[in-house]
């Protein structure tokens, strides 16, 4: 019997092939959400444990001051109990880049000696040129790990007027420094601190890390570690930007999964249902109640097969781009960016293994029923449901076509039920997506009502333009051009944290505000306007251990400068923070001014702003600032808008499955309404009010879940904190065209098979009857 089983089920899924498209496309999307959601969970810690482990990473990489510990007494302790293994000590050297160098600010560079990049720990990866083995040559640690071709053989500055040449550009997932040389090299550069990089048998937590450490170091002086860098903190960082995405991804994914099986379900039910007299005559020629389940499970599982099949190729591809904007700005390293390679075999067990339980509890219906009552039972609804209403309405003022139209959805109360749930999912889907749109548009909206020019000086990238003024000199100019009305400076430069071994970068503003107009706003504390003062996002302040009133000192041109955190960002970078110019020139001297932001009079022109300031210098890029919504961000939004179209596609293509079944189910029905009188239109209007009034129902019951979901997603992303106006989005008016998305999306639905139902040809419905 297998082959007529089969050849049962081929039937069913050409006799319906209007379900089978449906249930493809279904599956199709949410296999596609699936495996993206899935993509960005497994990328947020597979690819850096698998780099961090391939190059035998340092759980932590410590500085001792060779005052407090001398050599052997760091070798020794690489036998301590917990030491999986070791390496060093290495002489250790911060030396101050006063320049831009390699298109990078200045500020200070760490440099270690190292004889070879391999070892027992930190197995640094060549990703350019060779390694340094004579004196004067260094390897520069490149940390977003792309190669950087065309600086190779280039000079770079090391102070006292000595020069190392660059022959390679490397990369280590532990970020043990800056750059390497030789040891000799580094001893001649009168080394400040010996490194050791330590791999513990137990490393698991933070917590065991410090017991670890501490047993590796007994017997030091106190103070002898000048620096210790965890391999948490770095993995933290790493998987800070799809972090970020997780709660949403998650969340579509979900829902997903779950509007997919109620379609599924819905779908299966119906056929059952409208195939009770095919069941029976499946029975009565010898098939079995096992044998006739079977004929449905497998009348879905063929399109969802197909659907699973595109909707993983379509995941797939999508989730390069989706990754390469949730890793953008984080430091990579070696770490391959891409989604893990067991999802497709995960979405293609698992989604139709999903489709099948969705449909097996509607299909075991078939199982129960006998032969004689599937074929006395037919396909009409049982006398009497519904009645009730049906009697009730027919007695308002309404026009009988809607007052039909509201009342036929209670004939067949559980597909009701399975429709409006999909269309709540709907619902909540488009609302999530209004209230991140706009959380996130607020978010970078800056505008303060003036028109603002930025202008970005030849230090900020790669122009090859000799700078024609000095900062002062530009300053002037930029104030002294028609229609300027005020003047905000932009610095950067690389700084050093005490007690850390990896460099940050500090953008210093200045000028007539102390803000320009992209500056981030703080939603904890204060500004960082007076000396001495620092904001940071929550990134950095993570990752640093700090809170708002912490202490750090700063580290620049051999000074030492102690700041306090006085505010948080709502976003930022991990490895920057913002201050002022007072806290700047207690640094350094260079103000190093990377872009000017501009305000304008009101009535200035600004092009011709722009155009005499190009003309005074060529090395300056003025450009009219225009708010964008860029990076991760847009790709957030992106992202939402893409998968509120799929889902709201799969809604609607819920209503389209159960409107179909619906017009076939009355057939008879329709025919003599049409007999009567009933014109086409009519009828329309009758099969779209039948699901129009679920769509408001679902609406308001849709928006206030989706209004929660946008707030538990707002409030659970690490790496953005939402001030409390960005997150309150919800007007009068966005909530009124929310209401109406449940209504748009059933009557989207609804338009074709109310347009088949118009059609239905009067005598041959009655004939067939």
């Amino acid at each position: 019997m297998t082959g007529a089983v089969w050849r049962a089920s081929r039937a069913a899924v050409k006799r319906r092939r209007v379900q089978t498209v449906v249930i493809g496309l279904v599956v199709f999307c949410a296999t596609t959400t699936v495996l993206l959601a899935l993509a960005v969970i497994s990328a947020a810690r597979a690819p850096f444990d698998a780099a961090f482990g391939a190059q035998r990473g340092a759980h932590v990489v410590a500085a001792f001051d060779p005052a407090g510990a001398s050599a052997g007494q760091l070798a020794a302790t690489a036998h301590r109990p917990g030491v999986e293994a070791a390496a060093g000590p290495f002489d250790q050297v911060m030396v101050e880049m006063t320049t831009d160098w390699l298109g990078r600010p200045p500020g200070p560079l760490t440099l270690v000696g190292r004889a070879d990049p391999a070892g027992p720990v930190d197995r640094v990866e060549l990703l350019a040129g060779r390694w340094a083995t004579a004196p004067g040559e260094v390897v520069v640690n490149q940390p977003f790990g792309a190669a950087a071709d065309r600086f190779l053989g280039s000079p770079i500055p090391v102070g006292d007027g000595r020069q190392l040449t660059v022959v390679g550009f490397a990369t280590s997932m532990s970020q043990s420094a800056g750059g390497w040389t030789t040891p000799e090299q580094a001893a001649a550069l009168h080394p400040t601190a010996r490194q050791m990089l330590y791999r513990f048998t137990d490393a698991a937590d933070e917590q065991r890390l410090t017991a670890a450490l501490a047993t590796a170091t007994e017997g030091l002086p106190e103070d002898a570690a000048v620096s210790v860098q965890s391999y948490l903190v770095l993995k933290q960082a790493f998987s800070a930007g799809a972090d970020a995405y997780l709660p949403l991804m998650t969340a579509f994914g979900v829902l997903g999964l779950v509007v997919s099986a109620l379609i599924v379900g819905n779908v299966v039910s119906g056929a059952v249902v409208s195939g009770y007299r095919h069941i029976g005559v499946l029975k009565s020629i010898g098939f079995t109640p096992r044998q006739v389940v079977t004929v449905y499970l497998t009348m879905v599982s063929v399109p969802a097969a197909a659907g699973t099949v595109l909707g993983t190729a379509a995941g797939w591809v999508a989730s390069f781009p989706i990754l390469g904007a949730a890793f953008s700005g984080i430091v990579t390293g070696t770490a391959e960016i891409r989604p893990a390679g067991w999802l497709p075999l995960a979405t293609l067990v698992g989604v139709p293994l999903l489709v099948v339980l969705a449909a097996l509890v509607p299909a075991s219906r078939a199982h129960r029923l006998s032969a004689a009552q599937a074929i006395s039972a037919g396909s009409a609804p049982r006398n009497g449901r519904g009645l009730k209403v049906q009697r009730w309405l027919s007695g308002t003022r309404l026009p009988r076509a809607v007052s039909l139209g509201l009342g036929q959805p209670f004939a067949r109360p559980a597909r009701a039920a399975l429709t409006m749930a999909a269309i709540v999912l709907g619902v909540v889907t488009v609302t999530m997506t209004a209230g991140l749109s706009t959380t996130l548009t607020r978010l970078v909206d800056h505008t303060d009502g003036h028109t603002h020019v930025n202008v970005k000086t030849a230090h900020f990238g790669d122009s090859g333009i000799e700078p024609k003024l000095t900062p002062a000199q530009t300053e002037t100019v930029l104030h002294a051009a028609p229609g300027a009305e005020r003047v905000s400076t932009r610095g950067l430069v690389q700084v050093g944290l005490l007690g850390h071994t990896q460099s940050v970068f500090a953008n210093f503003y200045g000028g007539d505000d102390l803000v320009d107009s992209k500056r981030l706003d703080v939603v904890d504390g204060r500004p960082a306007t007076g000396p001495g003062e620092i904001e940071a996002g929550p990134s950095f302040l993570r990752q640093h251990g700090l809170k708002v009133g912490d202490r750090l000192t700063l580290l620049l041109d051999g000074r030492q400068l102690p700041v306090t955190v006085v505010g948080e960002e709502s976003e930022g970078n991990a490895r920057a923070f913002a201050s002022n110019d007072a806290t700047r020139a207690a640094l350094t001297d260079d103000p190093h001014v990377v872009e000017y932001d501009v305000r304008l009079a009101e009535g200035a022109d600004a092009e011709a702003y722009r155009k005499a300031v190009a003309d005074a210098d060529p090395s300056l890029s003025p450009s009219v600032f225009a708010p964008e919504v860029g990076g991760p961000i847009a790709a957030v939004i992106a992202f939402t808008t893409i998968f509120t179209v799929l889902l709201s596609v799969v809604a609607s293509l819920g209503v389209f499955n159960t409107l179909l079944l619906t017009v076939r189910e009355r057939r008879r029905d329709l025919g003599m309404l049409k007999s009567i009188g009933m014109t086409p239109r009519q009828v329309v209007a009758m099969t779209v009010t039948s699901v129009a009034w679920q769509g408001a129902v679902s609406g308001i019951v849709g928006i206030p879940v989706g209004v929660v979901a946008h707030r538990l997603i707002t409030e659970n992303v690490g790496t953005i904190v939402f001030p409390e106006a960005t997150i309150d989005v919800w007007s009068a008016p966005l909530l009124t065209g929310l209401a109406l998305a449940g209504v748009v999306i059933a009557v989207l639905g609804a338009l074709v098979p109310a347009r088949s139902a118009a059609r239905l040809p009067i005598a041959e419905v009655l004939h067939n009857e």
